[in-house]
Formats: C-alpha cells, sequence, structure tokens
C-alpha cells in the first residue's frame, strides 16, 4: 500500500494529524470521509484541496466516503465564519446534492467493482427521523458544554459577536458533526475524518464521541487553509468564486485564473491541485526557478486542473482561446464555441447593429454605425495605419466592407483597435 500521510508530507497538505493515524492507515485499506456543506449545486476551488485528500486517500487504497450536509446545510456551521448562513429547504439540498456528485465524480472512482470505490452519502438520510428528545437524550448527554465552548470556533464567535451570540442552532453544529462521523464509524467502518484546519474542532468531538459512546478509537487530519502568497484569501476574483460548474465559471476563466497565479503560488498548488508525481514536481520546479519568465510551471498547473475538472475537450478550447488573444486570426476565432466566445470578450465594450445594414464600408461602422472611433478622418488614419483588425484580421483597405459572412457564432462581429482594445458588433 502507498503511504497516504508521507504523501500529503511532501505536498503540504497536513495542518494538524491525531497521533497514531499513519501507523492505523499501513494497517490495511481503511475508510475515512470529508463533509461538503450543500449551500450550492457546485463545488468551488476552495472545496479541492479536500477533494485532492480524499482522492489521494482512494488513490492509496483506501476506501473514501464524500458526506454531503443535508441535515447540516440547514443549520450552518458557525467554524470560522461571521454570521449565521441561511438555511435551506430539502428540495434545494437535494438539487444541490445531485450537482456536487457528478462534479466529485471527475475526481474519484464511484462506478467500478473496485473494493475501494467511493461512495456518496447524506447526513439527513440518518438525520431526518431522529426526534430531538432521542438526540439530547442518546448523543447530547455525552458531551458537555464546557467541552463544546472549549472549542476554539465557539470561542471565536462569541469573542466577535459579544453583542448577538451563538445561536442554539449553531452551537449543536458540532454535535450533530461529531455525531454524523459517529454513524459513519458504527455503520461504514470510517476510523478518519478528513478537512480543513477550520474543522479540527469538530472532527475531534466527533472522535471524543465514538470513544465516550462505544469505546472506539477514530482519528483526524486536516489540510492548511490554502492563501495566496500575498495572504488574501484563495479562489476568490473580482467576479467572486471560481465555480467547478462551467455555467458558472467557463472552462476558459478557470485555466486563466490557474495560468495567472503568481510564481511562489504556483510553487505550492502544482502539489496540492495536481496528481503529478514528486520527481515531476520538483523537476518542473526547478526548471521555473531557472526561467520564471516562461511561466512553465502556471502552463502545466493550469492544464492539469482544467483537465481533471473539465475534461480534455474544455481544456484544447481554452489553450485556443488563449492563443487566439495573441496570434488568432478568424480561423481560430470561428473555431470557438459561443460560451467560450464570450468568455474571452463578453465584458468588453459592445454596439448593437441591424443586420440590415450589412454590408457596410469598414469606416462607417467604426465611426457611424458604432463610437469605436469618433470620426471617419480617425478610422481612415487607424486602418491605414493597421490599427485595425476584423475577427483578428488586419483590415488596410479603406474601401473594405464587412458583411454577413464575417458574423462569428450566429451573432457577433469582434472589432480591435491596437493591441488591446476589443470590442463586440452584436448582430441584430
Amino acid at each position: 500500500m502507498k503511504n497516504f500521510v508521507e504523501e500529503l508530507k511532501w505536498r503540504g497538505m497536513i495542518q494538524d494529524i491525531m497521533p497514531g493515524t499513519e501507523e492505523k492507515l499501513m494497517e490495511g485499506p481503511q475508510a475515512a470521509y470529508v463533509g461538503i456543506d450543500p449551500t450550492a449545486d457546485s463545488l468551488h476551488i476552495g472545496h479541492l484541496v479536500s477533494v485532492m485528500i480524499l482522492k489521494h486517500f482512494q488513490n492509496c487504497g483506501h476506501k473514501p466516503y464524500a458526506l454531503v450536509g443535508g441535515a447540516t446545510g440547514m443549520i450552518g456551521d458557525p467554524s470560522m465564519k461571521s454570521a449565521e448562513r441561511n438555511l435551506l429547504d430539502e428540495e434545494t439540498l437535494r438539487h444541490n446534492v445531485e450537482g456536487i456528485k457528478a462534479q466529485l465524480s471527475h475526481f474519484l472512482d464511484f462506478d467500478s467493482d473496485a473494493p475501494n470505490k467511493a461512495e456518496l452519502v447524506n447526513n439527513y438520510d440518518w438525520m431526518k427521523d431522529y426526534t430531538f428528545i432521542n438526540f439530547i437524550r442518546d448523543i447530547g448527554k455525552h458531551i458537555t458544554v464546557n467541552y463544546m465552548m472549549a472549542k476554539e470556533s465557539v470561542k471565536k464567535r462569541l469573542s466577535r459577536d459579544s453583542s448577538e451570540g451563538m445561536s442554539f442552532t449553531e452551537f449543536s453544529y458540532q454535535l450533530m458533526q461529531g455525531y454524523d462521523f459517529y454513524w459513519l464509524w458504527k455503520n461504514k467502518g470510517c476510523i478518519l475524518q478528513l478537512g480543513g484546519s477550520d474543522q479540527w474542532g469538530n472532527i475531534t468531538t466527533g472522535t471524543e464521541l465514538i470513544r465516550r459512546m462505544d469505546g472506539g478509537q477514530a482519528f483526524a487530519l486536516t489540510c492548511p487553509l490554502i492563501r495566496k502568497a500575498d495572504g488574501t484569501k484563495f479562489g476568490k476574483t473580482e467576479k467572486g468564486n471560481i465555480w467547478l460548474d462551467p455555467e458558472r465559471t467557463s472552462p476558459y476563466e478557470f485555466y486563466q485564473f490557474w495560468l495567472n497565479v503568481a510564481d511562489n503560488d504556483a510553487e505550492s498548488y502544482i502539489k496540492i491541485f495536481t496528481m503529478l508525481d514528486r520527481e515531476t514536481i520538483e523537476s518542473l520546479i526547478a526548471r521555473h526557478r531557472e526561467n520564471p519568465g516562461a511561466r512553465e510551471l502556471q502552463k502545466v498547473l493550469a492544464e492539469e486542473v482544467t483537465r481533471m475538472c473539465h475534461g480534455q475537450e474544455a481544456l484544447d478550447n481554452a489553450i485556443e482561446a488563449s492563443r487566439m488573444l495573441f496570434s488568432g486570426n478568424s480561423e481560430t476565432l470561428r473555431k470557438l464555441d459561443e460560451r467560450t466566445f464570450l468568455s474571452v470578450f463578453g465584458d468588453v465594450p459592445s454596439f448593437d447593429l441591424p443586420k440590415a445594414d450589412l454590408p457596410v464600408n469598414i469606416m462607417d461602422l467604426l465611426a457611424v454605425k458604432t463610437a469605436i472611433l469618433p470620426s471617419k478622418g480617425e478610422a481612415r488614419k487607424m486602418i491605414q495605419g493597421g490599427g485595425i483588425a476584423i475577427n483578428k484580421d488586419k483590415v488596410t483597405d479603406i474601401a473594405a466592407e464587412v458583411s454577413e459572412a464575417d458574423i462569428v457564432n450566429g451573432h457577433y462581429i469582434l472589432a480591435q483597435k491596437g493591441k488591446k482594445n476589443y470590442f463586440i458588433i452584436n448582430i441584430k
């Protein structure tokens, strides 16, 4: 068997680990789980560390469980949060769970006949019929309020919100998560819970519950919360989260996120977010340090993560779109599907033009039908100086016409002024 803990250590993916965990895992195949909050129907890259840990766990011969918190998602975890989250109804949660499982299947083997194939479980299944009286009688009596108050997540929340405090609903979260661990330990043989470092308190409540209720032994392992080299939050952009759902974050935008990470971040991310082996990664980092301008590390990182999340075809489209920006022509532009086209150019200034106005003289298009240039005189000057392109092809003839043949994806004509100024003309 491959040593799971050793694999995570060199990748920098361990924050805290309970004594005896490594030795227990080396005894033979074991089962472990990661909890995922189904607050949306898509994962974002903030979830990816835990998902990659589960992937490594399966890769090392162990059996992974992905637990979606259909019950706990109705409450909200106070760990590292500044406010209570919105409570979700059952129908929304069911929809979210289905979306999450589809994405997890890109990383984990759910469908083979292997004894360590992954399983998805939902804590709503074992919590929905558990009455409040039975829960506090059977489970609550084993964990003291003093024990729960001593948890860092609770103390931080209470110190921040001294005026509002914490609702009993949120306070009970760690007891419910602890019971999840107990249920999976008892019914599925899960001896280990994996998660982010902010979950350490909740995870160890589970190990304590297993010890106090049945005298059993269970283990905990957490990964660091990922920050960028400058200390800012990983995975956030001006547009918000980077999602795994291609409808929320296009594969092109996804690819560009990884392609543009800082050098220091790329060195840690290549270890955390890819399955490349140690020798390959160390060789890549060495070459990157010799020639950081080539950005080889970022390119490999972007390719590996995009391929894993979205597949080879989406990766090829993203690479093609990136190349097209710098060296493309109308032929490469036409190869882009509409979604990728809009991912690349969706935020540039746009103008509407009735299809009936085509064909149109290039100067009229730039200065009369649109306001790309302020006057026909300016348009003439830019065209003759080689500063105008339509669909990435340079236009140097002031008598040139733009026609229906220039429409891309049935709706668009792309105009370019200079090297970096793009405009979309929407054909109506």
